[in-house]
């Protein structure tokens, strides 16, 4: 039996019609999920390095119960990409749903929708890793959950628009291109699995905060989303088109080089024909050499992120905020406890390390030097090197953010304490991603469980459940939970989630002041 036939025999809704022709998902207890929907066309061939076109249409009903191919991606393993079997492919731009089977809002005006950006660094990840679930989200029957794939290393944050011809146009920001594209179909499409297209909140982690932040600045996504919620968002990783064009440079150079060793013909012909003829694992893998690089060559640069192209992204999401040209949405931001710590061996990506410490310090301004070494006393040590290059990355940007953005709409700044007793012990403390694990109740994964095999499961599971509780409050539009009170730049009100939560004006507000003389963020 057809599961179409068999989902209409049990009078389950799960063939809808959406933007491409009908599909079919799957009940799974107390929700309902579709998965592998395309949103867009397959950028591949000539659609490799263009912006995402409309979605190719297809006969009869589409088995929407797998989830369809993540980007294709160099890294493997816990937090640094998905596991080696899963398919991939360049043919990745999918979206999941996943609708609860009895909504406890007013499913006639569609209940409050929640789309979620993967991180990994822009790339690694996908919208199958355990965040690509929901499951938690959507059990209370209170909202929708999306998740979503979008390009990702050199196919989706390499700039190589200066390369683009009359006859072969090469577009910008192409991940971020993507992201706007599914907030889009979420748009056209949300209503049919009973969500309101007028209620949604996106939210990401790590890169994904970073999208998070970037959105806010895209004039393409205004009115695509009504809240935003970006948790340890490096809201500064946004660079300019000539920057951006010397990366894309140096990698050409680092591509052919890999295929003179391979001994393909390639090699010397074109930049256009070099990125158009190499296999896409091979443009992806190429791509590790000037991500390593980049941190010592260019210190506190990372080369895998969006450009200020002008148009797409016309200026730095920062300018936006500070002028008020960001979309004026509600916000939540935030950041963990330790976030430069678990930066080691090969994604030490953050300047951590004295030569790069040294770098920073010499292009700050020199009256801005004795405030951070008082702030941070113990450099280069390991511990304050940590700090110093967790606060530059993800903390200081984010505090940024929200001063700026609060003088123009309501916004939510916390901090995530809550550490099991094994991170505590090797050092790591509540450190970039862990908050990830209580908020999606993953004490059960292997990573999880190893992470709370020496106690401190309770109180990092009872956090994670009042951070999603309040998640889930602030998509649906009500207050948060404990009185958590607005971030405004006369008292700067925190939440400290720990193991008991309270609110703390200006935490680390001498650091603050350190790195406002020291980091000059883009003006207006």
């Amino acid at each position: 039996m057809s599961i179409a036939r068999d989902a209409e025999m049990r009078g389950e809704p799960l063939v809808v019609t959406i933007t491409g022709g009908r599909i079919c998902g799957v009940r799974e207890g107390p929700v309902r999920a579709w998965r592998g929907i395309p949103y867009a066309a397959p950028p591949v061939g000539q659609r490799r390095f263009r912006a995402p076109e409309p979605v190719i249409p297809w006969p009869g009903i589409r088995d929407a119960t797998t989830f369809g191919n993540v980007a294709v991606q160099a890294y493997h393993g816990q937090f640094t990409g998905v596991g080696p079997g899963v398919p991939s492919g360049e043919d990745c731009l999918s979206i999941n749903v996943i609708a609860p089977v009895r909504p406890t809002n007013d499913a006639a005006a569609g209940i409050p929708v929640m789309v979620f950006v993967h991180g990994g660094g822009y790339s690694a990840g996908s919208s199958r890793d355990f965040s690509g679930q929901g499951r938690g989200f959507v059990r209370g029957g209170r909202v929708i959950y999306v998740s979503f794939n979008y390009r990702l290393g050199a196919l989706g944050y390499l700039d190589f628009s200066h390369y683009s011809t009359a006859e072969r146009k090469i577009d910008s920001n192409l991940g971020l291109r993507d992201q706007v594209a599914a907030l889009a179909w979420v748009r056209a499409n949300i209503a049919a699995f009973g969500g309101n297209p007028d209620n949604v909140t996106i939210f990401g982690e790590s890169a994904g905060g970073n999208a998070v932040t970037t959105l806010l600045a895209t004039p393409a996504a205004r009115g695509l989303f009504a809240r935003a919620i970006a948790q340890s968002s490096p809201g500064n990783a946004v660079y300019s088109s000539e920057l951006s064009a010397k990366w894309a440079a140096e990698y050409i150079d680092a591509l052919r080089a890999r295929l003179r060793e391979s001994g393909s013909p390639l090699a010397d012909e074109s930049e256009l024909a070099v990125l158009e003829g190499t296999p896409a694992t091979e443009l992806v893998t190429a791509a590790l050499s000037i991500q390593m690089n980049t941190p010592d060559a260019y210190p506190g640069s990372f080369c895998l992120a969006p450009v200020i192209d002008g148009s797409f992204l016309p200026e730095h999401p920062i300018a936006a905020f500070r002028a008020g040209r960001a979309h004026r949405v509600p916000l939540i931001i935030g950041t963990n406890d330790r976030e430069g710590s678990a930066f080691r061996g090969r994604i030490d990506i953050l300047p951590r390390s004295p030569r790069r410490i040294r770098a920073l310090i010499r292009q700050a301004p020199a009256s801005s030097r004795g405030p951070m070494r008082k702030a941070y006393p113990d450099l280069p040590a390991r511990r304050a090197a940590a700090d110093f290059a967790g606060d530059y990355a993800f903390w200081y940007p984010s505090v940024k953010i929200a001063e700026l953005h609060s003088r123009f709409a309501p916004v939510y700044c916390y901090r995530f304490d809550v550490a099991p007793r094994l991170l505590r012990f090797v050092g790591l403390d509540a450190t970039h991603g862990i908050e990830m694990y209580a908020l999606f109740d993953e004490t059960n994964a292997p990573f999880g469980r190893a992470m709370v095999s020496l106690g401190g499961r309770v109180q990092f599971a009872s956090a994670g459940k009042r951070m999603r509780i309040n998640w889930l409050r602030f998509a649906c539009g009500l207050p948060l939970a404990d009185g958590w009170p607005q971030y405004e730049e006369k008292n700067r009100f925190t939440c400290i989630i720990g193991e008991v939560d309270r609110i703390e004006s200006d935490p680390r507000g001498d650091r603050r002041r350190a790195w406002d003389a020291f980091l000059p963020l883009p003006a207006a």
